[in-house]
């Protein structure tokens, strides 16, 4: 009984936390349709509200953020302090978000990936791809991706 209570607690309290987290902000190049099919997954699997920034100069929102420029692609999301460069699969981002490692300001997937998420192409196979990690301690492989 004690135990199912605890249980009742926690999964409670996790609720409330997720539904009090800020949105989640996704600053991109002006009209691109590949971010929001994007969002559109983030926003399924965090649940929160998405706000989309159009960014005329988002070159220098991602220099501010620590993007290396080699990691480009068409949009930026901030989540809970953390960036996201383009098409980073969601679980990898919840990965990262719950572990938080040292030295990692975010994740990114460089270009744009036939496959990874919001870049699906019906009755085609996916290109392989890489997360890399990236922060004060430089850039590493997170994940790798084959769809």
């Amino acid at each position: 009984m004690l135990k199912r209570r605890l249980l009742g607690a926690a999964s409670l309290f996790l609720a409330t936390a997720a539904s009090a987290a800020g949105p989640i902000v996704i600053h991109r190049d002006p009209g691109c349709g590949c971010c929001e099919q994007w969002a559109a997954q983030v926003r399924a699997q965090f649940g929160r509200r998405i706000s989309m920034v159009d960014d005329q100069s988002r070159a220098t929102f991602q220099r501010a953020r620590g993007v290396p420029t080699s990691l480009s692609s068409c949009h930026t999301a901030v989540i809970d302090g953390m960036v996201f460069e383009g098409h980073v699969p969601i679980a990898d981002m919840k990965r990262v978000l719950a572990q938080r490692p040292k030295g990692i300001a975010g994740l990114a997937v460089a270009g744009m990936p036939v496959g990874s998420p919001g870049m699906e192409v019906p009755g085609r196979r996916g290109d392989a791809y890489v997360v890399i990690a990236f922060g004060p301690s430089g850039t590493r492989i997170f994940a790798r991706h084959q769809v």
